[in-house]
């Protein structure tokens, strides 16, 4: 089965800052730091449980996948990445080898592309359908990293080899999230819409990833009503999702809502990319708040500089840009993240550090972008209207 969760999880991922280079103990008794559950939080009890089964029997591969993973899901749910570093160090005793189980292998590409590591991660993927061919989570995971990179061509084929493993709704989807970026957004709205209403999501993440899909096509139609509807529907699941609260506080702050971001987010501090949105908010508002969340992104990426991180490069640009009002950083950072990936706000941001300071570089490589898709976005055709007056 095509797993959409996964692939949801991986779109938080690309625009998540993972500042953090995973600091990997070298034995199990050390503790690194406790993380923020109350006593007899089920997250807790279950993660306990994962870790007590693997310290039984520290080569266990499938013990260590699991807790690898459950570490993994909460690392892309709150955008917290200090869960990826207790994910490799789970995987401690597997090494980068291609003799290591198959799941560990997919593990292992999963954290990679966490941190941008793209290349190897799909070496991975490879890797793992070598060994089992028919492995729908390695292909969604392919098709994940061509859709942020922009290779749309190759992202299509693989939904063309999932589908006869897929349910309509899941192969409807892969499909119309292409299309949608590609010059065919109501028609991809219409299909998933029909879809969806056809086979009913099968669990509540699911349903959330397609609400939000459908949110963002409404916007990319210019319907701000429907959009609206879909990301309150997506949140009503009720369930904790870092991309989806990320891209409804996106929402509003185009919309000139910045209060209603501040009481969205005000318990997500520890998110790099949601306190990127609450310091934006606060600015708009003139919040005394402001400050000292700025305060708190530039140590953030201060720290993630000295390490020679460069995983949020997007993220770093727009503080750049919207908060400190630095043009040529963020210019830079811009260019520098579209040299990694290629999704579709890293567009909006090279139009707008372009327009910002005159730049030919990012103008000229998101007007290929545009021109080469179709993007139909009301948003983006105006920035791009822009962007070409700027150079005639």
């Amino acid at each position: 089965m095509h797993s959409f969760r996964h692939l949801m999880l991986f779109l938080l991922l690309c625009t998540t800052t993972a500042w953090c280079a995973p600091h990997i103990p070298e034995n199990d008794a050390v503790v690194l730091e406790r993380m923020p559950f109350k006593p007899g939080d089920p997250t807790s009890r279950e993660l306990r449980q994962l870790r007590d089964a693997l310290s039984a029997n520290p080569n266990d591969a499938d013990a260590a996948v699991r807790l690898a993973r459950r570490y993994f899901d909460l690392a892309s749910a709150e955008g917290d990445p200090r869960y990826v570093g207790y994910a490799e160090a789970a995987l401690r005793p597997w090494p980068a080898s291609d003799n290591a189980p198959t799941e560990v292998i997919l593990m292992r590409a999963l954290l990679l592309q966490y941190r941008h590591d793209f290349r190897p991660a799909m070496q991975d993927l490879e890797l793992v359908l070598q060994k089992d061919p028919d492995n729908t989570e390695a292909i969604s995971w392919q098709f994940a990293i061509y859709l942020v990179q922009a290779d749309y061509a190759k992202a299509r084929a693989t939904c063309d080899r999932l589908a006869p493993k897929s349910t309509p709704l899941a192969s409807a989807a892969c499909y119309a999230v292409i299309d949608s970026i590609n010059g065919k957004n109501r028609q991809a709205y219409a299909a998933l819409t029909a879809a969806l209403a056809k086979t009913p999501a099968r669990n509540a993440e699911y349903q959330q990833w397609v609400l939000t899909r459908l949110a963002e096509m409404a916007l990319r139609s210019g319907d701000k009503v429907r959009a609206e509807q879909h990301f309150k529907e997506a949140l009503a699941t009720g369930l904790t999702d870092g991309f989806v609260l990320a891209a409804y506080a996106d929402f509003l702050l185009d919309e000139s809502r910045p209060a209603e971001v501040i009481g969205l987010l005000h318990n997500w501090e520890s998110s790099d990319i949601l306190l990127l949105r609450l310091e934006l908010a606060a600015q708009a508002l003139k919040s005394p708040d402001a400050t000292r969340y700025m305060r708190a992104m530039d140590d953030r990426f201060d720290a993630a500089a000295l390490r020679g991180d460069k995983l949020h490069m997007q993220e770093e640009a727009r503080h750049q840009l919207e908060a400190h009002h630095d043009v040529t950083k963020a210019t830079r950072l811009a260019l520098e993240g579209w040299a990694v990936q290629r999704e579709i706000r890293d567009v909006r941001l090279l139009m707008e550090v372009a327009l910002a300071g005159h730049n030919q570089a990012a103008a000229d490589a998101a007007l290929a972008w545009m021109n080469g898709t179709g993007h139909e976005d009301p948003r983006y055709r105006a920035l791009a209207d822009e962007v070409r007056k700027m150079y005639k």
